[in-house]
């Protein structure tokens, strides 16, 4: 999995006054969790853009005075009205620890059942996977090449190695439904018109 270096410098003052201090010099008050103790600091907001908005999940190398860590981001809190990004925390990773993320899927292959004139439905665009930080993916490929109008991929058809995908069995990654432009071809074939 893909990591990316973000600079953090530590707080002093923890409480709301000092976060709304820091939020109007555009920094997010943040947390690391996962270790002896909490760190509490702040990391711009521009820093943060390309982990937060982004479908990609990355391992985050927070350097916090000197001090790296590994993390991923646990939490975010945004403001309910302007979607800016208030509060982040972060979970300090262990190489012997399994975590559990959402991981973006990825539909590899061409449909024979869109070709025909199917729609492709994508029920799940992330998967909750848990396995140890090495074994993580970047993304759960999901092939569709086998799927005909009618036919679906659920979470059961999916294994990998060291893997373990805690969504439910019987969820619907991705399926071809008849399209109302097949149906129409159908019954238009049915009763003998053109």
């Amino acid at each position: 999995m893909k990591s990316i270096a973000i600079s953090g410098s530590p707080r002093e003052n923890v409480g709301k006054r000092d976060a709304k201090e820091l939020r109007y010099q555009a920094l997010v008050p943040a947390v690391l969790y996962g270790g002896a103790t909490q760190t509490h600091f702040s990391v711009s907001a521009a820093d943060l853009k390309a982990v937060v908005y982004t479908p990609v999940v990355h391992f985050i190398d927070l350097n916090i005075a000197g001090v790296v860590s590994r993390a991923i981001i646990k939490d975010m809190q945004f403001h309910p009205l302007t979607e800016q990004l208030i509060h982040i925390d972060f979970l300090l990773l262990d190489d012997k620890k399994p975590i559990a993320i959402e991981i973006p899927v990825k539909l590899t292959g061409t449909s024979p059942g869109v070709k025909t004139g199917g729609k492709l439905v994508q029920k799940l665009r992330k998967l909750r996977v848990k396995a140890l930080p090495k074994d993580h993916l970047d993304a759960i490929e999901v092939s569709i090449s086998a799927l005909e109008v009618g036919k679906s991929v659920k979470v059961s058809e999916l294994s990998f190695p060291n893997l373990t995908i805690t969504n439910a069995k019987e969820d619907t990654i991705v399926s071809v439904t008849t399209s109302r432009a097949l149906r129409q071809a159908e019954q238009e074939a049915a009763s003998g018109k053109k």
